[in-house]
């Protein structure tokens, strides 16, 4: 059964038992705790706290959630079971059905057979385990469903019993196994040995409230759930597994094509024999498939946040083949394997492969640099290492390689090994533990995100705001609440910095891109400044952030809250121009030129997008041409509201990690020429943005590109300074402005000539010199060696011509060059060495990285001439002597 069928017959069996489907996440949520959406009820947190009510009308639900797991990636493809990317399938029920429900619906869809639309699993070969002391759950398996006695066992706290790790819903487990037989372990059930009996499905059964505490038990349980829920989650790999008959999730439909991929690229075998390589198999189909799936949600490759695990993982992918034989590019084979097997369950594929494979390709492109600068700096290190008599490679040193340049640790241990070196391999794992405890207590840090909500619960779910904005920029509303300092309080005083809730505001809550409104909220002689408003609760409530400029408030005053009409009038063009660029943009460049986050305000926007290459001149003004096109033609801005698989119909854009309920509202403009799911303010007309000034484009990342402009009176400001500019070049150069680009061309030609002509004087100086400078060499040993301390200013351009000319000059000599220039500040140096002296021993890399410790500096290079720069000119001197005893070592 492939996995897609696997994933069909799941929501199938739950649809007929009247659950709602509801669509896979993004793995990117806005939640403070995750980088990504790590298990299927992640989605549905804000039910199980307590901050929302399900919008579920029987109020039971069921997804086939999208999951990522990162913590433990060097652990991957040691064991067979451990995927970063997996797929939870789960079923939940909100105050309706509970244990008995829950055992029983799962029981059924596993054991039905086939024919009927169920797994058809053996039920003899089906294990369960339940809490400690659930007396209640193990009865219902043994009575209810029929499980052998001998076949329900009983876990522990750790095993058997869930909570989120912080304060909030929690309750004991029940975990449905299988027994894969005696082959694959001992006897016994799950308790003797959890390789034989595989986990395949969890049933949470959530009816307590815990208190402070970690996740081993040592928290109190403070109360009961009003409604007792339910919260499962099946593995959709590990079932495929067991429903194809395979050992293991990687011998699965999904991956099992990439390890073949992979074979035919490296020309190695897996599974021959070598469980390293066999390890890195697995490495190269699991996270290509994570990798994939990660670009599709928005993410391109960084040096920080869910980047980083991309980049990361990426370069696993490509540093793993390397070591299994594989010599050019591969991620393009890989990704285009991946999503060749994933697209039946996630169609959406189809529509972003081009993007996919360009973000990819540019990823291992930039990592092969990478490798080259890492294997330079490891030759440097050993080379310093070997010259002072040293046999092992400090731990800080290979963590630096690692975590700074991407240089991954096994590569280090390789290339260690092949110079004869050792590595400090608790050093590195001391500095590696050091970072993973940093990430661990920033992530506990973040984990109490969800309980600051506790304090808007009351409003968030009794009094939910009503935003009036899009119609009306002033509304009278009720005060609900005040906040001061992180507590509620009953009134405010003037001077206070305040949090405000009304029932009703006109004003807009940052989001989309677009900034809050600026505005005031006033009655009677009382005014407060509003200076922000945010969304809390999941987008429900808005809050007002504000001074209280004079007077005071109470809650339950009636107020009228105005929104400036100055500062919306210009975040309405700025967001409206915003689109038309959007729009622009993918004429221009194509659909694989996908939104990857905005910002506007009044006067100023920036649109970030996942896209690859530089932009040319061409691309940038024929996108300002067709914006300013648009603007022109007075198009019709028109919202609504409708459905979002009716949205999704009709072509509109929606941006990655955003989430939408079932209503979304669309932005048209022009008909089909711009249509988002949009929750921003506009203008009606096109022609009401004003001019758009494209200001130009930039890199924000690796695959990821950003467009700055202005819109409005910005923008007029901004021409009008520029024709200023335009007009006094003009004037200097005594042209017309329409002839500006040819008279500067001309000037900088000419400067460019002269500067030529420059250069080749100084040349043919230097060249003077280096023949007065052979005849200062000295004799050590059987070489000639010349140390010379050129002029303060001397650069590293320069440096090299004169080290390349002096070992000409010395013909089949066995000679040495050393050349260093600074006086306190930069100090370049360089070593040359004649073939002659080369293969007597003498490799100028590792001279360099000699005398780099002089002077505080490193440098690399080949044997025969290498190059470096340090910070302490005070050890030119002990540099030259060091580099002499060497010679005279050799």
């Amino acid at each position: 059964m492939q996995t897609h069928e696997i994933r069909d017959r799941f929501t199938s069996h739950f649809v007929d038992a009247g659950h709602q489907p509801v669509p896979s996440a993004s793995l990117i949520l806005d939640d403070p705790t995750l980088l990504f959406v790590n298990a299927g009820m992640v989605p549905f947190k804000p039910y199980f706290l307590g901050q929302q009510n399900p919008p579920f009308e029987s109020g039971k639900a069921t997804s086939i959630q999208k999951c990522v797991r990162t913590l433990d990636i060097e652990e991957v493809g040691i064991t067979t079971r451990h995927n970063t990317f997996f797929q939870m399938a789960g079923n939940f029920s909100f105050g309706q059905y509970f244990k008995e429900g829950a055992i029983t619906l799962a029981w059924e869809l596993l054991t039905k057979s086939q024919a009927d639309g169920g797994f058809g699993l053996d039920p003899e070969r089906l294990w369960v385990t339940v809490y400690t002391d659930d007396d209640e759950a193990a009865e219902i398996w043994r009575e209810k469903v029929g499980v052998a006695d001998d076949r329900i066992q009983r876990m522990g706290m750790e095993d058997n019993f869930w909570s989120m790790g912080i304060p909030g819903p929690c309750g004991p487990c029940s975990e449905i196994y299988y027994d894969r037989g005696p082959e694959y372990g001992a006897d016994g059930g799950p308790i003797a040995d959890d390789n034989r009996y595989m986990e395949i499905w969890n049933l949470v059964f959530m009816e307590s409230i815990r208190g402070e505490g970690d996740k081993k038990g040592n928290f109190d349980i403070v109360g009961e759930l009003p409604k007792k829920n339910i919260d499962t989650g099946l593995g959709i790999e590990r079932l495929a597994c067991l429903l194809q008959g395979v050992d293991n999730v990687y011998e699965t439909d999904l991956l099992a094509p990439v390890i073949q991929a992979a074979e035919e690229l490296t020309g190695t075998k897996y599974a021959a024999g070598n469980q390293e390589d066999d390890v890195r198999f697995r490495v190269i189909a699991d996270h290509s498939r994570t990798a994939m799936m990660i670009i599709l949600d928005g993410v391109t490759p960084s040096n920080e946040g869910r980047g980083y695990i991309l980049r990361r993982l990426m370069r696993r992918i490509v540093r793993s083949a390397r070591l299994l034989g594989a010599t050019g590019n591969t991620l393009e084979t890989f990704m285009n394997t991946i999503m060749d097997t994933m697209t039946p369950s996630f169609p959406e594929i189809a529509d972003n492969r081009e993007r996919i494979l360009r973000v990819s390709l540019a990823e291992e492109k930039a990592f092969l640099k990478t490798l080259e600068s890492g294997t330079t700096r490891f030759d440097e290190t050993a080379a310093a290492l070997k010259s002072s008599g040293q046999k092992t490679v400090p731990g800080d040193k290979a963590f630096e390689l690692h975590d700074t340049y991407g240089f991954p640790i096994d590569l280090t241990l390789e290339m260690a090994a092949e110079a004869g070196l050792d590595v400090d391999m608790d050093a590195f794992h001391a500095a590696m533990d050091e970072q993973r405890q940093r990430a661990k207590a920033d992530n506990k840090a973040k984990k109490h995100g969800n309980v600051d909500e506790s304090l808007y619960r009351e409003w968030i779910d009794g009094h939910p705001t009503e935003f009036v904005g899009f119609t009306e920029l002033e509304h009278e509303g009720k005060v609900l609440g005040l906040v001061r300092g992180g507590e509620k309080v009953g009134e405010a005083a003037q001077g206070d910095e305040v949090e405000v809730i009304l029932d009703v505001t006109p004003m807009y809550a940052e989001g989309g891109g677009q900034l809050a409104d600026r505005g005031r909220i006033v009655v009677g002689d009382t005014i407060l400044d509003v200076h922000d408003v945010q969304k809390v609760g999941n987008k429900k409530l808005w809050v007002h952030k504000a001074t209280v400029a004079n007077g005071g408030l109470d809650v339950g005053q009636t107020v009228r809250a105005e929104v400036d009409p100055t500062w919306r009038h210009g975040a309405r063009q700025a967001h409206t121009a915003t689109h038309l660029i959007h729009a622009a943009l993918r004429e221009v460049l194509g659909p694989t030129a996908v939104q990857a986050g905005s910002m506007n305000k009044p006067g100023y926007l920036r649109f970030d997008f996942n896209y690859t290459d530089q932009l040319t001149a061409a691309q940038l003004e024929e996108i300002a041409t067709i914006t300013n096109q648009a603007v022109d033609a007075d198009f019709s801005v028109n919202t609504f509201e409708t459905s979002l698989d009716e949205a999704k119909a009709m072509g509109a854009m929606a941006l990655f990690g955003e989430n939408y309920g079932d209503e979304v509202r669309v932005v048209e403009i022009g008909g089909p020429f711009s249509i988002e799911l949009c929750g921003g303010t506009h203008v009606d007309h096109s022609s009401q943005i004003g001019p758009v000034a494209v200001l130009g484009e930039s890199s924000v990342g690796s695959g990821a590109r950003r467009i700055e402009a202005y819109s409005g009176l910005d923008s007029f400001a901004y021409f009008s300074k520029e024709a200023a500019i335009a007009n006094a070049l003009a004037g200097e150069m005594k042209a017309p402005t329409e002839d500006l680009p040819e008279r500067i061309a001309q000037l900088t030609e000419r400067l460019r000539a002269a500067e030529k002509e420059i250069e080749n004087l100084r040349k043919n100086e230097l060249a003077n010199k280096t023949g007065e400078l052979v005849n200062k060499a000295e004799e050590v040993g059987k070489f000639r060696y010349l140390a010379v301390k050129l002029p303060d200013g001397t650069n590293g351009g320069d440096m090299r011509t004169i080290a390349t000319d002096l070992r000409g000059r010395f013909g089949d000599s066995a000679a040495v060059i050393v050349l260093a220039a600074g006086d306190g500040g930069k100090v370049p140096f360089a070593v040359a060495a004649t073939k002659a002296a080369v293969d007597q021993g003498v490799k100028a890399g590792e001279f360099v990285g000699l005398f780099g410790q002089c002077v505080g500096g490193r440098g690399g290079g080949k044997p025969d001439l290498a190059q470096g720069s340090g910070s302490d000119a005070a050890g030119i001197e002990a540099g030259f002597a060091a580099l002499r005893d060497r010679i005279e070592q050799i």
